[in-house]
């Protein structure tokens, strides 16, 4: 079982979209049963909120199913039941660190870092834009997803 758990500011709109677009891709690839994902905040500020109305609009416009995810914040021990802890930007990286405190196996990492391009996923909640945020969110899944694939020898 691979597991991933996605995290961002507040856990209702970027790492929620990020979850729901991965379960998606690796439903589709029929690998479903491989993979457990979730996602968290670095932040208490969201903590029991459902996911975001314009996640949730976005996933609905392109067809992926959107659970009933509330959010909830990282916690240390995290980072033993993941195999990849993924962030949206820089700075849910030094947030997820200082929650960590270390990352001596390699598991933290930006979800466009498994790109061409590397770069932060801007929130929306500031932006207004989950549509750059899906079109980068999706791009990242999709690249992780071809990650995991190559790492584990094609045996998914």
């Amino acid at each position: 079982m691979i597991k991933v758990l996605f995290i961002c500011h507040g856990n209702i709109c970027r790492s929620t979209m990020a979850q729901y677009v991965m379960q998606d891709l690796v439903t589709r690839h029929g690998l479903a049963d491989h993979f457990y994902i979730d996602s968290a905040a670095t932040s208490m500020e969201e903590i029991g909120n459902p996911v975001h109305r314009g996640t949730r609009a976005k996933l609905k416009e392109v067809g992926i199913p959107c659970g009933d995810h509330r959010a909830v914040q990282m916690q240390r021990s995290d980072y033993d039941k993941y195999d990849y802890i993924i962030g949206m930007d820089n700075w849910n990286r030094r947030n997820m660190m200082r929650i960590l405190g270390k990352d001596p196996e390699g598991k933290v990492s930006l979800l466009l870092d498994y790109t061409d391009h590397p770069r932060d996923i801007a929130d929306p909640w500031y932006t207004g834009n989950f549509d750059a945020t899906y079109n980068d969110v999706k791009e990242g899944c999709e690249a992780l997803l071809a990650h995991i694939g190559e790492t584990k020898g094609g045996r998914l």
